[in-house]
């Protein structure tokens, strides 16, 4: 399959800009692929696809406020670092990128905070927007992350276009986040609610969790027409020994394992064994999924609607069938549904 079969055309006003009121009160399109229909749901409906000792797979990563705004020394002027990953601890070397960039150079420091008592120098160019920043800091490793927590904002993907509100702090964090580390959250998550999770569980459904910090390569543009080329940013990645057994026994009876969001889908998809099931893993993955594509360990999936041409649309394409994805979202915009990480849901069992 090429780039242009994920093409399609995304009327502006269905971008979601706020979340749902209530986290479960989003909308929720049901795909049956064997029976190939389309059903119109509420998130909270998703229960009654469910039996006792079917698995959903969290995502459990957290979304650090990884936006900061500094002063570039001597002309003052604004600049925007947006936290990529952490290099090495104990220097306090930092992978960012950097708005505008064409004002940042090797050698040049930024203030950041009204009393500027955090500092970075920039030590290397990465890319045209990337930069290696060594933070200056007087007090322990703790106290350093502490201040960059408290000098961070929660970064909202740049296609929201509004500004920060409080509420983003809460509402752009699964509520069952706990390992942080991602620069943006895994969106299918962001629609479970406590009380939600506490009828699932109730029921008897089983719940793995596994880890992968999503990073700004999740996002990247695919700019190349044969997708085999493309190359995705690799993501750091934990599946520990109870999530695999959880899945392992799910998968040996035939239970139903729902992968919640393609970022639990790509770890787990990672770290496949011989014999079809889950091993441990710890590492990296850059695991690009697209059609045509057999996948080996979950057989349902909860995700957002994604962009056009985007990775993510490509994976959900490759797990639902093209033809059925492409159906799909041609109804999600006759109905008006909302798009992206503040939008609405799909489950495909």
């Amino acid at each position: 399959m090429k780039l242009s079969h994920f093409d399609f055309n995304l009327p502006a006003e269905l971008l979601a800009e706020h979340p749902a009121e209530n986290r479960d009160e989003s909308r929720l399109m049901v795909l049956n692929r064997k029976e190939q229909t389309i059903e119109h749901k509420m998130f909270k409906d998703l229960i009654d696809y469910f039996e006792p000792e079917d698995v959903m797979v969290l995502n459990n990563t957290k979304v650090f406020p990884a936006r900061l705004y500094g002063n570039k020394e001597k002309t003052g002027a604004r600049i925007e670092v947006f936290l990529l990953r952490e290099l090495n601890s104990e220097t306090r070397l930092w992978d960012v990128l950097v708005d505008p960039a064409r004002k940042i150079r090797i050698g040049n420091k930024l203030y950041f905070g009204d009393d500027e008592s955090l500092v970075a120098e920039v030590i290397d160019n990465t890319t045209s927007r990337g930069r290696t920043l060594r933070f200056l800091y007087d007090g322990s490793y703790e106290e350093f992350r502490k201040k960059l927590t408290s000098l961070g904002e929660t970064p909202l993907p740049k296609y929201i276009n509004r500004e920060v509100e409080p509420e983003d702090e809460e509402r752009y964090q699964t509520i069952y986040a706990k390992e942080e580390g991602a620069v943006a959250a895994p969106t299918a998550g962001l629609h479970f609610s406590k009380h939600l999770l506490k009828r699932l569980e109730i029921k008897g459904i089983d719940f793995a969790e596994v880890t992968l910090h999503v990073g700004l390569g999740t996002f990247s543009a695919v700019e190349v027409e044969d997708l085999s080329k493309h190359k995705m940013d690799s993501e750091e990645a934990y599946i520990r020994k109870p999530a695999t057994e959880i899945i392992n026994k799910a998968i040996s009876e035939k239970r139903r394992v729902c992968a919640v969001g393609t970022t639990a889908m790509r770890v787990m998809e990672s770290a496949v064994s011989s014999s079809g099931t889950l091993n441990e893993f710890s590492g990296w993955t850059n695991k690009f999924i697209f059609p045509p594509y057999d996948f080996s360990i979950a057989n349902c999936m909860i995700t957002n609607f994604h962009t056009p041409k985007s990775t993510l649309l490509m994976m959900v394409s490759a797990f639902a069938g093209h033809d059925f994805m492409k159906r799909a979202y041609d109804e999600a915009v006759k109905e008006k549904y909302k798009f992206y990480s503040y939008g609405d849901a799909m489950l495909i069992i």
